[in-house]
């Protein structure tokens, strides 16, 4: 049967990969590889995005006084990053795939050029058949620097590597029109642009991820608006990638609709580039309102009211409404001080060109 996918990012969180008392589940970690290893033997490029190390190094190590949770983490991902890579290691071997690592922090998105660097080296990978497995570098990200968890850095990959699906394993079959424990709510099966979920979100956490259902839907929305499919399912279900790609109507899961306007590739950066911003530009009405129609439109200095923070050229900015409201963020054509100099005048150059802006 053909596939309707030809390269996909597999996300798959701890709470797949973790048994109840925070150890690794290794049976169900090889179920995983054996799905991957076929399809990857049927022509999908595969990106995994994996939790578990922490996981992994929690039945490692037995700290002799009681740690606070950033040097746990630091050392449990330490540890049990290098078992969980060799265990991924030892299961693709079997299947001769070789694979490689991919650690990674929120700050090497920060930059344009970190961001190609990363893609290019896991283009290679792919060019020469090797599945990247990409994970936080838990070691060193202390907490403002990190990824609110592996559901951001996958919708970064999924968005980054141009992948046509990405596909989120949790360990429930997807998002529900209600809780999942109550047995009248079922699995809402596929979700169109602006359809309000906020009456069905679950905001509790898994017990071993950072993250929970919010997270994972904000996630799918904006990469399902860059026009990749959003798959959310339950990673514990026997042969489900599988199934997944292969009868995709039978299976049970959440599928976010893509949009189908291309986005460039700059665009798509900047989409995910909030959280390096590092000033604002606040506009006036009728830039907001020109900025929210329908047109292709650039923020010249004649729109702007004011700028908050410093900021030097090519940096990410946040993209402020008349309300004090955040409609977007964009890469500035200057740096702080000329776009302050510029503010209210008539034709001058864009502070932020429409290539490089993103409105939510």
């Amino acid at each position: 049967m053909k596939q309707e996918f030809t390269r996909i990012a597999v996300k798959v969180g701890s709470n797949v990969l973790t048994r109840r008392d925070g150890t690794l589940d290794v049976t169900r970690m090889s179920a995983l590889v054996d799905q991957i290893a076929e399809l990857h033997k049927s022509g999908v490029e595969i990106i995994l995005i994996s939790s578990g190390a922490v996981a992994s190094g929690r039945s490692e190590v037995h700290p002799q006084k009681k740690l606070d949770s950033v040097d746990q983490r630091q050392l449990f991902s330490a540890v049990g990053q290098a078992k969980l890579i060799n265990r991924y290691y030892e299961l693709f071997r079997e299947h001769n795939i070789p694979v490689g690592q991919v650690l990674t922090t929120k700050e090497s998105f920060g930059t344009r050029r970190h961001y190609l660097n990363q893609k290019n080296c896991m283009t290679v990978m792919l060019e020469n058949n090797v599945i990247p497995i990409v994970n936080e570098n838990d070691t060193i990200s202390v907490s403002e620097l990190m990824f609110t968890d592996n559901d951001e850095l996958s919708g970064l990959i999924a968005s980054m590597m141009d992948t046509q699906a990405l596909i989120i394993l949790s360990n429930i079959d997807g998002i529900y029109n209600g809780s999942p424990s109550d047995p009248n709510s079922s699995v809402i099966r596929k979700i169109g642009h602006g359809k309000d979920l906020s009456n069905y979100i679950q905001t509790t956490k898994s017990s071993f991820g950072r993250g929970g259902m919010l997270t994972k839907t904000n996630i799918a929305r904006k990469v399902a608006d860059e026009g990749i499919t959003v798959i959310i399912a339950n990673g514990k279900r026997d042969n489900i990638l599988v199934d997944l790609l292969q009868h995709p109507e039978e299976t049970l899961c959440t599928r976010f609709i893509p949009s189908d306007e291309p986005v460039s590739s700059v665009k798509k950066w900047i989409a995910h580039s909030e959280g390096f911003a590092k000033g604002e530009i606040h506009i006036n009405a009728c830039a907001t309102e020109v900025l929210n129609s329908e047109k292709a439109v650039s923020i010249l200095p004649i729109g702007i009211t004011h700028i908050e923070g410093e900021f030097e050229k090519d940096d990410i900015v946040r993209i402020m409404d008349f309300q004090g409201n955040q409609i977007g963020v964009g890469k500035v054509n200057c740096d702080s001080k000329q776009a302050q100099e510029a503010i209210g005048k008539h034709g001058k150059k864009p502070v932020v060109h429409y290539d490089y802006l993103y409105i939510e």
